[in-house]
């Protein structure tokens, strides 16, 4: 795995995928994925209607490149191979402690790519970056606990259950649980010593 940064541009480099930052280029495919129902079903409020609010969107994530007090990190996600749009992956800052950053992560794949590992590829190797090379010290995120395969990604990424919330978000006409997971960098240092 390798890191390519330049002028505060950030690509990562796994077998399979490229994770990097956004260019405006990117708006059709971008916008293709965010107003996708399928992709954004549990994601209503992230989800576009048009291609300005996607243009919005993708405009704030680059807007974010290169910033010293960068808060939000979203990658493309890309197969090396095709430099096809797999998905988006990142986090946002939540709090800078002395110990670190606390920061809330997300992601989402084209469907055509469910089911292949890629989504848990682009997560290990955003964590390994958050955690190396970002300063940050606790992650967090959760998913609806009918969302399987969301909550497979995060358990596969060695990701700590923490509280399962009965009856917590309304979703698509009715109240649904909620599972949060966490991972702290002693945490994550313990699985890569154990691999």
């Amino acid at each position: 795995m390798n890191k390519i940064e330049q002028d505060g541009f950030v690509a990562l480099q796994t077998s399979r995928l490229l994770l990097r930052d956004h260019r405006m280029e990117d708006l059709n495919t971008h916008h293709r994925l965010l107003s996708d129902p399928k992709v954004m079903y549990y994601l209503p409020d992230l989800m576009t209607t048009s291609l300005d609010s996607s243009r919005k969107n993708l405009t704030e994530s680059m807007e974010q490149i290169g910033r010293p007090d960068r808060w939000k990190v979203f990658l493309r996600i890309e197969e090396r191979g095709t430099g096809d749009h797999v998905g988006e992956v990142g986090y946002t800052v939540e709090a800078v402690t002395p110990v670190g950053k606390l920061v809330g992560l997300g992601y989402f794949i084209c469907p055509q790519y469910w089911g292949r590992g890629y989504t848990t590829e682009a997560v290990a190797e955003l964590l390994r970056y958050a955690f190396l090379e970002d300063g940050v010290y606790r992650v967090s995120t959760g998913c609806l606990a009918d969302n399987k395969g969301s909550e497979r990604v995060m358990q596969k990424c060695g990701m700590v259950l923490e509280a399962r919330f009965k009856e917590k978000v309304w979703h698509d006409g009715k109240l649904r649980d909620r599972m949060e997971y966490r991972l702290l960098k002693e945490e994550w240092e313990k699985l890569k010593q154990a691999e």
